[in-house]
C-alpha cells in the first residue's frame, strides 16, 4: 500500500531547513511523530521544519499513512555534510575567449579570487586565478618579448580601451601581436625594436601626437597604431595608413595607461589552468577537505558528472560553520541516530527512551518523559500551547501511540498515554480500538519482507558495559510466520551480527494478542548461556512470556547480565570490524 499523496521534494535551500527525524530502520512512532512535530512547529509560525527519515517504509507505517493522508517523509540516507552545504553555487563565470580586462573587471566587481572558464554550455574548461594574472603581466625580466606580447584581437583592444578606430582592417582576427611605445628618438625607437627580432606586421605602436613616428611606423609595415591622449590624428596619416592596410586606433588614456590596458585584451587562452580539478556537489566536506593542500588553489570547481558547473568551494568556505540543523524524535543516542548526526547541528531532542551519550554544540531544547511513545509528548505539547491539530494530525499521533504501546497494554503504557489518546480520539473521531485492529492486521513483517529485512525492519544498536550489541524487533498476530521462516531469520541475523561487528545480535518476536514474545539470539555463548527464560525449539531460542517492550523489559534484562559478567571479569569482546 503507498501513501495516498506523493512523498515532499527535497528543499533546495538546505542551509535554512531543520529535519525532524527519527532512528534508523524507523517505527511508526518514529515516523509519526516526526510528521505531527512537524506540523507543529508550522502551526505555532515556525517554517522551514521538514519531517524526515532515515530508513525504509513498511505495511503497517504505509497503513497508517494512507487512513490519514500523510506523505512519507523526505528520506535522508545521511546528514554528513556535503560540498554543496558550502559552495557558492551563483558563481560568475566567463568563456575562454574573453579577455584579461574583462576577467579583472569581474575580479574587482565581485571580489573573487578565482574564475571559472566555460563554453556556451557551462562546460568547465579550465580556471582563472589572480596568482595566474600575475604571473601573466609580470613575466620573467629575462624575456622582455614577454612583456609586449598580448595574444588578442583589435576589435577586443578597441573595447578594452573604449578606443575609437579611425581605420580598420580585419580587426576581428585573433592574433598574437608586441607592443612598443615610441617615448624616445625615432632611430633608437626602431632599433631596439630589430633588435628584438619582431616582424613589424605583428607591432603595436603606442605613440601620442608625434607625426614622424606615426608615419614611420605606417611605413614599415606595423599592424596598429594607437595614438593616446585623445590626439587628432594628421588627414595625411590617416590617408597613408588606409593605403598601406594599418590601423589607427584613437585611445582616450594617457600613453602609459594606453600600454596597460592594450595587454590586458589579450584573451584568456594562455593563461587559463587547464590541469584543474573538480569536485562533486555531494562528495562529503570531510573528502573535499583532502583535496586542497597547502599549495593548492584557493578554490576548486564543483561541477556535475557531465563536467557542467555548479559552483566552486573555497579554503575560506571550509572555516564557516556548517550542518545540518536536526531534531531527534524518539531517540537520543548516536548510535541510533541517522549517519552523520554527530556533525550536525542538533537543536531538539523529544524521547521517551533512556538518556544515552550525546554531545551538542550549543543548549539545546531537550524534553524526555517516562511515557509509552514520542507522539505522546508531541500531543502533550499541542494541548499545553492551546493548539488543535487537525483529525488527520490527531490521527497520525493515535498511530504512534498505539503502536508504541500495543494500544495501552504493554508495560510502556502509562496513564497520560490514555488520557492523551482519549484526547486524540475525540479530535479525530476514530475510535482507538477500530484503530488499532487496522493497523495490528495490516500486514506482517516476516511475510511481507525478505529475512535480511525483517531482522533491520525495527533494529537499535546498544553499549553496556562497552559491549556492543543489538536487538530488533517485530510485532506479529502469533508466531506461526515466525517459526515457518525460522531458519532464513536466524541466518539474517548472524549476519547481521557479523557485519555490525557485534558480540551479539537479538531479534525479539512479539504476538500482540497473547502479550507474549521470543528472542532469538546469534552470538557470543557466554552472553547466550546467562539467559534464564526457556529454551523454546533450540539453544538459541526462548520464550519471554508476558515480555513485549524492548525498552522497558528487554533492555534493562540484557544490560543486567552484561554487569554481571564484568563483574565476575567475563564480558564478550566486540568483533573486529566487517571487512
Amino acid at each position: 500500500m503507498s501513501p495516498a499523496t506523493p512523498a515532499p521534494a527535497a528543499p533546495t535551500n538546505s542551509r535554512e531547513i531543520t529535519y525532524v527525524i527519527g532512528h534508523k530502520n524507523p517505527d511508526a512512532d518514529a515516523i509519526c511523530a516526526a510528521i505531527a512535530y512537524t506540523a507543529f512547529k508550522e502551526q505555532r509560525g515556525e517554517p522551514n521544519f521538514v519531517a524526515a527519515r532515515c530508513g525504509n517504509s513498511n505495511v503497517r507505517i504505509d497503513t497508517i499513512l494512507h487512513r490519514f493522508n500523510q506523505p512519507l517523509p523526505l528520506y535522508l540516507s545521511d546528514v554528513f555534510p556535503r560540498v554543496h552545504d558550502l559552495m557558492t553555487s551563483d558563481v560568475v563565470h566567463i568563456s575562454d575567449d574573453a579577455t584579461c580586462f574583462e576577467a579583472l573587471e569581474v575580479f574587482e566587481r565581485r571580489g573573487v579570487s578565482v574564475l571559472p572558464i566555460t563554453d556556451k554550455d557551462r562546460k568547465i574548461l579550465g580556471s582563472l586565478s589572480l596568482a595566474q594574472m600575475g604571473g601573466f603581466f609580470v613575466p620573467h625580466t629575462q624575456d622582455p618579448r614577454r612583456m609586449r606580447e598580448v595574444h588578442t584581437s583589435l576589435s577586443r583592444i578597441v573595447r578594452s580601451l573604449s578606443a575609437t578606430i579611425l581605420t580598420a582592417t580585419d580587426i576581428d582576427r585573433l592574433e598574437t601581436l608586441y607592443v612598443h611605445i615610441a617615448a624616445m628618438d625615432i632611430a633608437s625607437f626602431w632599433k631596439m625594436s630589430e633588435r628584438e627580432n619582431i616582424p613589424a606586421s605583428q607591432s603595436i605602436t603606442i605613440v601620442g601626437d608625434r607625426k614622424n613616428v606615426q608615419l614611420r611606423a605606417i611605413e614599415i609595415g606595423s599592424r596598429a597604431l594607437i595614438v593616446s591622449g585623445g590626439r587628432a590624428v594628421d588627414p595625411e596619416v590617416v590617408a597613408l595608413a588606409t593605403e598601406r592596410g594599418t590601423c589607427i586606433l584613437s585611445s582616450p588614456h594617457d600613453t602609459a595607461t594606453t600600454a596597460w590596458i592594450v595587454r590586458t585584451a589579450s584573451t584568456l587562452e594562455r593563461i587559463i589552468d587547464r590541469d584543474f580539478k573538480t569536485l562533486s556537489a555531494d562528495l562529503p566536506l570531510t573528502l573535499a577537505r583532502k583535496q586542497f593542500s597547502p599549495h593548492s588553489s584557493h578554490a576548486l570547481l564543483v561541477a556535475d558528472a557531465n563536467g557542467t558547473l555548479q559552483g566552486i568551494l573555497t579554503k575560506s568556505d571550509l572555516l564557516r560553520p556548517v550542518g545540518k540543523r536536526l531534531v531527534l524524535v524518539d531517540h537520543n543516542e548516536m548510535t541510533q541516530a541517522v549517519p552523520g548526526a554527530d556533525q550536525a547541528r542538533i537543536v531538539e531532542i523529544i524521547d521517551h527512551h533512556r538518556l544515552g551519550p550525546i554531545n551538542t554544540q550549543q543548549p539545546i531544547l531537550f524534553i524526555n518523559e517516562p511515557v509509552g511513545s514520542t507522539c505522546t509528548i508531541v500531543a502533550d505539547l499541542y494541548r499545553r500551547e492551546g493548539l488543535t491539530p487537525t483529525p488527520d494530525l490527531a490521527g497520525i499521533m493515535m498511530s504512534g501511540l498505539i503502536t508504541d504501546t500495543l494500544l495501552l497494554k504493554g508495560p510502556t503504557a502509562t496513564a497520560k498515554d490514555a488520557e492523551i489518546l482519549r484526547w486524540l480520539s475525540g479530535i479525530a473521531a476514530v475510535d482507538p480500538n477500530q484503530l488499532a485492529d487496522q493497523i495490528f492486521s495490516s500486514g506482517s513483517v516476516i511475510l511481507g519482507n525478505p529475512a535480511k529485512q525483517v531482522v533491520r525492519a525495527d533494529f537499535k544498536i546498544y553499549t553496556e558495559e562497552g559491549v556492543r550489541f543489538s536487538v530488533s524487533q517485530v510485532e506479529e498476530l502469533g508466531f506461526r510466520n515466525f517459526w515457518k521462516h525460522a531458519t532464513a531469520i536466524e541466518q539474517a541475523l548472524q549476519d547481521l551480527r557479523d557485519t555490525e561487528a557485534l558480540a551479539f545480535a537479538c531479534l525479539l518476536v512479539t504476538d500482540i494478542n497473547t502479550q507474549n514474545s521470543v528472542l532469538l539470539v546469534k552470538g557470543d555463548p557466554s552472553v547466550i548461556s546467562r539467559i534464564t527464560y526457556p529454551h523454546v525449539k533450540n539453544e538459541e531460542s526462548f520464550e519471554l512470556p508476558g515480555i513485549v517492550s524492548r525498552k522497558k523489559q528487554l533492555i534493562p534484562y540484557l544490560g543486567s547480565l552484561l554487569r554481571e559478567m564484568a563483574d565476575d571479569d567475563e564480558l564478550p569482546a566486540n568483533p573486529a570490524p566487517h571487512r
